[in-house]
């Protein structure tokens, strides 16, 4: 589905006033623009990650090295989006 302004109105659920760098566990969604189907498809009712989809997972993976607070957890690539849950912890 492409983003249709019109139809599509968004706007933040961000809590006024919270320190997002604090300790905590954070789910995250991230869409590429238009949510455009860019890191491969799905066959059979199985994802199939391109070689774009296979970079993301691997960059995704590798986020705990650049960043010695922060811990992985579940994390799935979509066709036109990323999700996974990330657990700050205190430096």
């Amino acid at each position: 589905m492409k983003y249709d302004p019109d139809k599509h109105h968004r706007r933040s659920i961000r809590l006024e006033g919270y320190d997002y760098t604090a300790a905590g566990t954070y789910f995250i969604t991230i869409c590429p623009y238009q949510r455009n189907c860019l890191f491969g498809e799905i066959i059979n009712s199985e994802m199939w990650l391109n070689q774009l989809g296979q970079r993301v997972y691997a960059c995704w993976q590798r986020l705990p090295f650049h960043f010695s607070n922060l811990n992985l957890d579940t994390f799935v690539v979509m066709p036109n989006h990323i999700r996974g849950i990330l657990v700050l912890t205190h430096l």
